[in-house]
């Protein structure tokens, strides 16, 4: 699988701290080289992106070639996180993997129509995990061509 040297962060923006232990694990495991930084609310991504307060140094918010986002998270909710990534210029471009436990109908529709690249259901095995992340990086970072970053 090619690797590019931009835009191989994944930025995982998560609650749950064991998603993202099962995420790390299933990443290390799977053997994929991409850097993950995680943080755990929607508040943590939008600093992080815009490099304010704990990520005001550019070295701690290294530039995400994917997002992968939750829906359920307290206060900045993942379809909030979406609805601002998409409405900042300097994001839009940042495809968004929705990662989550609801495999609702109509969070799947309300996500695409609020500009998500995919829809993931998390796997709850680690054999899944590892796979679908596999996947998930070979088509982010080896298939497509991202926009690098400035």
């Amino acid at each position: 699988m090619p690797d590019r040297a931009q835009g191989s962060t994944i930025l995982m923006v998560d609650d749950d701290e064991d998603d993202r232990f099962l995420v790390k694990a299933a990443l290390t495991r799977s053997g994929v080289q991409h850097q993950l930084v995680c943080v755990e609310s929607g508040e943590a991504m939008i600093d992080y992106l815009l490099r304010r307060r704990r990520f005001a140094d550019p070295k701690s918010a290294p530039c995400p070639g994917i997002i992968l986002l939750d829906l359920n998270m307290p206060g900045m909710d993942g379809e909030h996180c979406l609805r601002e990534l998409r409405a900042h210029e300097d994001f839009k471009h940042i495809p968004v993997v929705i990662l989550t436990t609801s495999a609702a109908e109509t969070d799947v529709k309300r996500c695409y129509q609020l500009g998500a690249n995919s829809y993931v259901v998390k796997p709850l095995l680690m054999d899944t995990m590892v796979a679908a992340l596999e996947r998930i990086c070979e088509y982010w970072f080896g298939l497509v061509e991202l926009v690098p970053c400035d």
